[in-house]
């Protein structure tokens, strides 16, 4: 019997795919990373088996996510038109790449996911896998079977009596990991439409949220953040504490008419509260470290580094090219930064860092004053040069 390897993850697609593979004649194994899932590693092997796998690799990989994913694209800045973190985009590629190492230790000849036809994460994870080993076969179900809708799914899993947390009151594809939660389909389909409250994991609605405001302090050294109110913490635990403490007060949640790699507009609701606190800090600490020229590339390079995590071109070489630039800009962006949390609101209450290019005396308008006026009027004499008449 041929095997085959199938990204899964739990949700209506792959629980479909599983049977849809088998009764196509596959030997269906299994493969779940938990980069911070809806669903637990008994859940998720309960569900794979119900549905007909024959085995399934789960795989914590949380902390490699943020380590290796997530903290490059938070040194990046990188959002994709201004208001998605990439948190799925992001797990794609380390998805993909234990996805040809297990099909590598099961020697099997195909591999399969549950990405839709249009949608962006097909290329992500078809591109991956070609890059890794162009000998593995890809087989993407949702391209080519008959089941067009997420109605017609649902019907489909209770007919194979296949456990699914999707029904015609929450229809939600909702995709979770520690960076943010991705949520469409639905309702949501209908521009007309708000998002309902049910739709959301990680925050309360900003009417919920507390009356008061909160403080808190995040340290970074060379561009990682490593404390929060001055306690030392992995990269992990830090996204996972600001997370809580940005759901608590309604921070992170966005609503996208977005631009897929496959030329259509979709609507996308986001809600990622430790990566929206994180970017605004980090981006905070830069301006107060960085040169003038520096910062204005590195600005100018953040919007395409978040088209190519996108666009699924994590290991292309110009990819690696910024990487290279923007860890260097890194070594002093070490300080701390502190914010306000309120009703959905970030909003920067202390800056300190030892590498500030920022001096008082020279910005100061009081009596502390040391700027040497009388340079202004020969500076702005040559800066005009080029455009008088």
């Amino acid at each position: 019997m041929k095997k085959v390897v199938l990204a899964y993850s739990g949700g209506l697609d792959t629980s479909c795919v599983v049977a849809y593979l088998k009764d196509k004649g596959f030997n269906v194994i299994c493969f779940s990373a938990n980069l911070g899932s809806e669903f637990s590693a008994p859940d998720l092997k309960k569900r794979a088996l119900s549905a007909g796998a024959s085995k399934i690799y789960v795989e914590d990989l949380r902390q490699e996510f943020a380590d290796s994913y997530v903290l490059p694209a938070l040194r990046a800045n990188a959002v994709y038109q201004d208001k998605y973190v990439l948190s799925t985009a992001l797990g794609r590629p380390l998805i993909a790449k234990y996805l040809v190492d297990v099909a590598r230790q099961e020697k099997a000849e195909y591999v399969a996911h549950g990405c839709s036809g249009k949608g962006n994460d097909q290329v992500r994870i078809d591109m991956t896998v070609k890059l890794l080993n162009s000998q593995l076969k890809i087989i993407a179900p949702l391209r080519e079977w008959k089941l067009t809708s997420r109605e017609s799914e649902i019907k489909y899993a209770k007919s194979k009596k296949i456990p699914i947390k999707a029904t015609k009151d929450k229809i939600y594809s909702i995709d979770k990991n520690i960076w943010g939660l991705s949520i469409e389909a639905g309702i949501l389909e209908d521009l007309g439409n708000e998002p309902k409250d049910n739709a959301y994991i990680f925050t309360q609605s900003p009417k919920d949220a507390p009356d008061n405001s909160q403080n808190v302090e995040i340290e970074f050294a060379k561009g990682i953040p490593v404390k929060i109110n001055g306690k030392k913490k992995t990269f992990l635990a830090v996204i996972e504490e600001l997370n809580k403490l940005g759901g608590k007060h309604a921070i992170g949640r966005t609503d996208l008419i977005e631009d897929r790699i496959v030329g259509i507009k979709s609507r996308e609701v986001y809600e990622a509260p430790a990566a929206w606190i994180l970017i605004k800090a980090h981006k905070e600490l830069e301006s107060l470290v960085l040169d003038k020229d520096t910062l204005s590339v590195k600005r100018s390079i953040e919007p395409k580094y978040a088209e190519l995590i996108y666009q699924g071109l994590w290991f292309s070489p110009l990819k690696k090219s910024l990487d290279a630039f923007i860890e260097s800009t890194q070594s002093k962006v070490t300080g701390k930064i502190t914010l306000k949390l309120y009703k959905g609101n970030i909003i920067v209450a202390r800056r300190y860092s030892k590498n500030s290019l920022y001096k008082k005396e020279l910005a100061t308008y009081g009596k502390a004053d040391k700027f040497r006026r009388e340079d202004a009027q020969g500076f702005i004499n040559i800066f005009s040069m080029p455009y008088k008449k």
